[in-house]
């Protein structure tokens, strides 16, 4: 990755840790810092620029991003062996970073869109077979397959046939907490507008039955939108030769579309990152603010989620926030998860995952402001509960977990229309009905993985690109993505086994 120049990146003059653009052995002359590596460096890690005593802060983004834990010498390897994480405080000043109203954009962008009869817009037209409950997730597999292959040729229109299926739907306290998440997110998919038709299978006595989850959709049944349940109908082979005729019933309708410029005022875009590493905050994390900003500019949303990861960066979104109200529903979520955390036996602060730590990631600190670089520099205009439909136009942000699947679950179920995803170490995602566009944080790893990979934000850290100028190149990829074309994930068929609904509370 690292051709000549310099051999680190300072990413704030405040900072007192620098990161190496390739693997340092002990003893490598970093001139532009005036010191000497004292161990071997991997690509990514983080090295002393300056003593740092024990127990002061360590900066990074020009953030504390933990404490040291030992005296440290100019030229260390910093990390878990010698950094740590604790609490401390950090300002909530609400709405001192906001931003006046941004002008209108000199040239409307637009797609090619799908604009549905109640207005929304799809940037795809599937049907989807949604089984309510586990037991009826095979069936709703054997009707999908049938649809595979040659068998929608007469239905160019269409996407395809996919299950929605999940491991749970039974065995909740019916009104509670997890059994509301669930329900949320089943109506979320209902009314998805990538959805053309949608076939509700359930058992038949289960909790989330497939009367309620139309009653919470808020929609009726009709010639696009079937429920049955396997009792009911008589059993499995009955049930698949029934769900057949009436997915063969739909196709004539759902192929009777056509795309049409839309603008991208009507954009959704998830922003979700996995597999992170010390790059993904460096270069693809602030490329994807850098294209989130524009979409906000055309008047379109962006969703930044994974509570999690925003923690203890969480004050510089509050200092975003438009009004109070916004954020201390902010604040609220913050809080819940740490009594959750505990609840449960876990603390916040053990975030990062080994895969993040062997990319240079040490503190949950340092992972978070990296990730809420993803959501640019708008301000802050909605916080909404997982799966909760997103009503605000600009950047908002959905309480979800740190888990991929459930994440992108929950802002799909919000409206997402596009997702885009950040990588630094590696990711195969994909999700249906919405197509997932993955940016690589590195040169290297795009190289690897370039089958999965649909953007390389690697320039970046190797001084060919500015980020400014990444971010026009993903916003331009949101758009031709959004107009139908295909993302890596979805030519390899990616997407058929990530609805993840966030399941909490006890399973009886």
């Amino acid at each position: 990755m690292h051709k000549g120049g310099k051999l680190t990146l300072r990413l704030h003059p405040d900072d007192n840790v620098i990161v190496a653009r390739a693997e340092m052995t002990s003893g490598t002359e970093v001139s532009e810092e005036k010191i000497a590596s004292r161990d071997r460096i991997p690509f990514g890690h983080k090295i002393a620029s300056v003593r740092i005593d024990a127990g002061a802060a360590v900066r990074k983004y020009g953030q504390i991003i933990g404490f040291a834990s030992r005296s440290i010498q100019a030229g260390e390897h910093v990390h878990e062996h010698n950094m740590s994480m604790k609490d401390f405080d950090r300002d909530y000043v609400i709405g001192t970073d906001v931003k006046p109203e941004p002008a209108v954009p000199i040239k409307e962008a637009t797609f090619q869109g799908i604009v549905r009869p109640d207005g929304s817009v799809a940037t795809r037209n599937y049907i989807g077979v949604l089984s309510s409950v586990n037991c009826s997730a095979t069936v709703a597999h054997r009707v999908a397959d049938l649809f595979r292959g040659d068998a929608l040729d007469e239905f160019p229109n269409i996407d395809g046939v996919v299950p929605v299926t999940y491991g749970g739907g039974c065995g909740f306290e019916v009104g509670g907490e997890g059994y509301c998440r669930i329900m949320d997110s089943f109506a979320g998919y209902l009314r998805h507008p990538n959805f053309a038709g949608i076939l509700l299978v359930g058992l038949g006595c289960e909790d989330c039955t497939v009367d309620a989850v139309v009653k919470r959709s808020g929609l009726r049944t009709g010639p696009l939108l079937e429920a049955i349940t396997i009792q009911d109908t008589g059993g499995t082979p009955k049930t698949i030769k029934r769900a057949e005729a009436i997915i063969r019933e739909m196709l004539p309708a759902a192929n009777r579309i056509k795309r049409q410029p839309v603008p991208a005022a009507r954009l959704i875009v998830g922003l979700e990152c996995g597999g992170s590493d010390a790059y993904s905050g460096i270069t693809a994390n602030p490329a994807l603010g850098a294209a989130s900003d524009r979409v906000v500019l055309q008047g379109g949303t962006v969703v930044l989620s994974e509570t999690p990861e925003i923690y203890g960066a969480e004050h510089l979104l509050i200092r975003r926030a438009v009004d109070r109200e916004v954020a201390e529903r902010l604040i609220d979520r913050i809080r819940w998860w740490k009594e959750y955390a505990v609840r449960n036996g876990g603390e916040l602060n053990n975030n990062p995952t080994l895969g993040n730590k062997a990319g240079g990631i040490t503190t949950i600190l340092e992972k978070s402001l990296g990730a809420a670089a993803k959501g640019g520099t708008t301000n802050l205009m909605g916080v909404y509960r997982y799966a909760e439909p997103i009503r605000s136009r600009g950047f908002v942000f959905m309480d979800t977990p740190g888990f991929d699947p459930p994440s992108v679950t929950g802002m799909v179920a919000g409206g997402a229309n596009v997702i885009c995803f950040t990588t630094g170490r590696g990711s195969a995602f994909g999700f249906k009905p919405v197509p997932s566009i993955k940016l690589a944080s590195n040169t290297p790893l795009y190289q690897k993985m370039e089958d999965d990979m649909d953007i390389n934000c690697g320039p970046i850290a190797d001084g060919q690109k500015s980020i400014d100028g990444m971010g026009e190149e993903i916003f331009r990829t949101i758009l031709a993505v959004a107009s139908g074309s295909r993302s890596k994930s979805e030519l390899h068929g990616v997407g058929d086994y990530e609805f993840v609904p966030w399941q909490i509370g006890a399973v009886f």
